[in-house]
């Protein structure tokens, strides 16, 4: 018989490949340094980042069935694979001088590992943890917003002593190493495997069993209205959190008259508050349930983007920002919970592939929002207006699945009772 895995040692597992993914969050190091080497311009070396984000949407959504087709060891060795390659090929197009190499590497290759990566073990960590599912998806994500704290000194110190293509090329090789070997521990439990304590507590009534409202393929799930009230909750969470995080330091700066290296620093902090949000919200799912997370992120930040134009006084201004970011990482780590409440575990990173599509549409408009009204108005205020706007909708989407979700429950129910009789 083989000898069953630790489901701590999995999520930890989950956690290096997370880490290694979400240092493209530190992309902007490398910006002045490629800027300065070769006159490239900051839209030019800023598209790279774009790239990479896009085709972490795309790659999540096309491959998701790869990963299901082929567990989660296959599909980490591909994601080590196309993010290693893709990382220090990027040292490769530094060398040769060319940036349509380096939108190649870092943002095809580079995108392609980071959507097949993030994906990989957030489906499996949700199966090893049936009575903490919002905690398990949290840590994991949590790894993905902490890595640009840790990866951020790391790089501007390589790139200082060895240069920016070495610095790559060393990347992508501790990269490879760390997803490589992490993926290699990575695999899904048994069939009805339940955690020892918490299958006592079943069998002896002292717990009833989490059931999840039903089990569909991906293709079933994008057939039902629940998925796109998913989609519209993530797009509008991220389109605002990636637009507030793009002009975070001039907003400050314009509105709560902070100095830049105060805004420097609140922008370092959103960071830490952004990993924070992500294990705190998706551990606090796991007692007062996903509807209610979502419907308290919407709540909270109706009010934080009415309020925050006439805060002047810089420490409540900056702890406001820090709520938004801890609720923008919240939705992150709180959404493939959702997804196995309302769809099952079947196909779960399938349809979690799909519903990132979500944050890479997000990921074009944000910013591109957020400096457009800039530019129209000449102020930051109407930006936090229009996303107070967007999150009254959210509000009332989140509000919406409730309907969906009580229906679904009604016929869980039924089912049950069907059985039972």
């Amino acid at each position: 018989m083989q000898r069953e895995k630790n489901r701590w040692l999995i999520a930890a597992a989950a956690v290096g490949i997370h880490l290694s993914i979400g240092s493209v969050y530190a992309w902007s190091v490398f910006t002045k340094p490629l800027m300065n080497q070769f006159n490239w311009g900051l839209q030019e070396v800023s598209f790279t980042f774009s790239i990479a984000i896009m085709f972490l949407g795309l790659s999540a959504a096309f491959l998701g069935h790869y990963v299901e087709r082929h567990g989660p060891r296959k599909a980490g060795t591909l994601a080590s694979l196309f993010f290693g390659v893709g990382i220090a090929g990027s040292g490769l197009a530094v060398n040769l001088e060319s940036i349509y190499l380096l939108y190649l590497f870092y943002g095809v290759l580079g995108g392609i590992g980071l959507g097949v990566g993030y994906i990989t073990p957030v489906s499996t960590l949700v199966k090893w943890f049936p009575d903490r599912r919002g905690l398990a998806t949290g840590l994991a994500i949590m790894g993905f917003g902490f890595a640009s704290l840790i990866s951020s000194p790391i790089m501007a110190r390589l790139i200082d002593g060895v240069g920016i293509a070495a610095t790559f090329y060393i990347l992508g090789a501790i990269y490879f190493l760390v997803m490589y070997s992490s993926a290699q521990y990575l695999e899904p439990p048994a069939e009805g495997w339940l955690p020892k304590g918490y299958k006592e507590k079943l069998e002896s009534g002292k717990k009833k069993p989490v059931a999840d409202l039903s089990q569909l393929t991906a293709n079933e799930a994008v057939k039902t209205a629940r998925f796109y009230w998913l989609w519209i909750m993530l797009f509008i969470n991220v389109t605002c959190g990636i637009a507030v995080i793009s002009v975070a330091s001039p907003m400050a700066q314009e509105i709560a008259g902070l100095t830049p290296l105060q805004a420097a620093t609140m922008v370092g902090l959103m960071g830490l508050f952004n990993g924070l949000g992500r294990i705190g919200w998706a551990s606090l799912s796991d007692y007062i349930g996903r509807p209610n997370t979502y419907t308290a992120f919407f709540v909270i930040q109706v009010l934080a983007f009415f309020l925050l134009p006439s805060i002047t006084q810089a420490l409540l201004f900056q702890l406001l920002v820090y709520l938004i970011l801890t609720c923008y990482g919240g939705g992150f780590a709180s959404i493939p919970a959702y997804i196995g409440d309302l769809f099952g575990t079947k196909q779960l990173g399938a349809i979690h592939g799909y519903i990132l599509t979500a944050w890479a549409a997000a990921g074009l408009v944000g910013p591109i929002l957020a400096s457009w009204v800039r530019e129209t108005t000449n102020s930051y205020t109407d930006t936090l207006y229009i996303f107070a706007g967007m999150f009254v909708v959210a509000l009332i989407v989140s509000l919406l699945i409730r309907l969906d979700i009580r229906k679904l429950r009604a016929l869980h129910e039924q089912r049950q009772a069907d059985l039972a009789g």
